[in-house]
């Protein structure tokens, strides 16, 4: 019992944050809306461009990061779309550490573009 009020006074029980789906504004964001991902939708919709994740220096270090790509990755899984990861975190950070996500990253057919 000790430890678990331990663990609460550093902070370690916390909430995890909600994100939410920002629908007109192309944006998964925290309920404060101070950290958020941007994309935008290609080939008729079934392709989400994760353009930019930004989160301010007051909350980096928590994973707002990578619940932010995780939502979007399942939201793109849920309605059938692949996911460009033109964000450098997203490409560089996320996938790497959760590669079980590569499955749903866009792969431009080879032969369209010869």
């Amino acid at each position: 019992m000790e430890a678990a009020a331990a663990a609460g006074r550093r902070g370690w029980a916390a909430e995890t944050p909600k994100i939410v789906w920002n629908q007109s504004q192309q944006r998964f964001e925290t309920e404060d809306r101070k950290a958020y991902l941007e994309y935008v939708l290609r080939d008729g919709g079934q392709v989400m461009d994760i353009i930019h994740t930004f989160v301010p220096p007051s909350k980096r270090g928590l994973g707002l990061a990578s619940l932010l790509c995780s939502a979007a990755f399942d939201h793109a899984k849920s309605h059938s779309m692949s996911v460009m990861p033109t964000c450098s975190y997203v490409s560089d950070t996320f996938l790497p550490r959760n590669p079980s996500w590569n499955a749903l990253v866009y792969m431009e057919d080879i032969k369209s573009s010869m």
